[in-house]
């Protein structure tokens, strides 16, 4: 097999949101940085597609804003859910704070581009396509780079520092045997594409019902949909049959009406086993994982791509001038771990409570209504605009820095993300606790029907 060496300060691996962000950043600041990416191109399908107004903010700090409206997307000010017949407003994005009052719907195709295009205009910065990461090179106990394929021949790219950005199932992660802590989730997710018409439901995130939730992402003339089942149970669904899967989509959204016909055979519909994890360190000598390399999100919410992008951010903040210098040091790469973990547990915590919450309703195959509580819940003073934070801002968001931040620096903003940390757990919390007592309510009138029908 033909062989060739490369050389770089910091080769990035995957080249999703993180890693281009990354690249980007670091190529701005003069950086000699690398990304590798296993596929020929960006364009992947039911990838999240969702760029909240904090990732809108940093292509503000940038200068990219504008340029990147120009792109065809859909904007979203609100988000509500259908829960049997009765919607619901959850989340308002309107007065969040920052440039853009809005979550921006855009294949992440077209982002991934986007941000290829602008760090090639950076002389230090190299991208090189259908480059696979197969392990990583090693002295010692040191990272010393990457070794990758591409086409029929070995490519060794040698790094100061390899960030691995490389999804789920880093091959990064797993070469250097970071420990993974696991949780369990209990859901699936099943994608596929449906026609969209533009009197179809606007600004509305799913609907609730029947023992299922159908997410319906707007992609202008068409749907990206995806139907939340119980996890392992997509084989008996298959089981069951084209039809009784069609009839079950259009039993909990019956606008769609006759589209659903649009699905004419499984290979259409891709399965997303969710996983919700991280790892107990996210470094070790000459490495660093962010995004969901070192923490694997949910899609509830859509979070995961805006979190991976604060990853990007934040580690370039703390490693743009060590790597210049050529002295980043494991304590360096500490400190973004430091720095991004909190976000990264408190969205964690909250996604499992409402997974769990979220769980119960599986158990009721029949028809739902949205219970009493739920009403009270949404209609609290506040409690729509503290959502919509917590989903389109987050906790402990993120800014373009041009020198790393100096201890004083991060003290002063540790004291100032104490009440958005506040805001973004209270909308956070209220969103999930919302979703419990639907799930709640499901089970409860489930339980009862089937009492009646044993005393019956």
């Amino acid at each position: 097999m033909a062989h060739e060496v490369l050389e770089t300060t910091c080769c990035v691996v995957g080249g999703g949101p993180a890693g281009m962000m990354l690249g980007y950043l670091l190529a701005r600041r003069g950086v000699q940085v690398t990304v590798i990416e296993k596929h020929k191109d960006f364009f992947r399908d039911f990838r999240g597609d969702t760029v909240h107004p904090s990732t809108l903010g940093i292509l503000g700090e940038l200068g990219l804003l504008r340029e990147f409206l120009e792109l065809p997307h859909e904007e979203v000010s609100s988000l509500g859910v259908i829960v049997g017949d009765t919607k619901l407003d959850v989340a308002d994005f309107s007065h969040v704070p920052g440039p853009c009052k809005f979550v921006a719907l855009m294949p992440q195709w077209d982002f991934l581009n986007f941000l290829a295009d602008h760090a090639k205009r950076f002389p230090s910065f190299r991208l090189l396509m259908e480059h696979e990461a197969t392990d990583l090179l090693k002295r010692g106990k040191r990272i010393t780079g990457v070794l990758a394929r591409n086409g029929g021949r070995e490519v060794e790219v040698r790094a100061d520092l390899v960030v691995g950005s490389d999804g789920r199932h880093a091959v990064t992660r797993s070469a250097a045997g970071l420990e993974v802590i696991e949780h369990g989730v209990p859901i699936d997710v099943l994608w596929f594409r449906i026609s969209r018409r533009p009197d179809d439901p606007g600004q509305v995130l799913g609907n609730v019902n029947y023992g299922m939730g159908l997410i319906l992402i707007n992609r202008s003339d068409y749907f990206q949909a995806g139907l939340i089942i119980a996890k392992g149970s997509f084989d008996r669904m298959k089981a069951r049959g084209l039809d009784v899967f069609r009839d079950d989509i259009r039993r909990i959204a019956p606008y769609l009406g006759s589209r659903v016909e649009e699905l004419t055979e499984w290979g259409q519909i891709r399965i997303l086993t969710v996983q919700i994890n991280r790892l107990r360190r996210w470094y070790r000598q000459g490495l660093l994982c962010i995004g969901d390399s070192a923490h694997a999100m949910s899609p509830a919410g859509g979070v995961g791509i805006n979190l991976a992008i604060q990853d990007a951010v934040a580690a370039a903040n703390f490693l743009a001038g060590p790597l210049l210098e050529g002295r980043v040091s494991t304590k360096t790469l500490a400190a973004v771990q430091r720095r991004r973990e909190l976000p990264t547990r408190a969205t964690q915590s909250v996604q499992l409570l409402a997974h769990r919450g979220l769980a119960g309703v599986f158990d009721n195959s029949g028809p739902i209504q949205a219970p009493w509580q739920l009403h009270v819940v949404t209609h609290i003073p506040g409690i729509q605009r503290a959502a919509g934070y917590a989903v389109g801002i987050g906790v402990r968001p993120e800014h373009v820095r041009d020198e790393a931040p100096s201890e004083s620096k991060v003290a002063l903003v540790a004291k100032t993300a104490v009440v958005a940390l506040g805001i973004a757990t209270l909308g956070m919390a209220a969103t999930a606790t919302a979703l419990a007592w639907v799930a709640w309510a499901a089970w409860k009138r489930g339980y009862r029907g089937n009492l009646e029908t044993r005393l019956g």
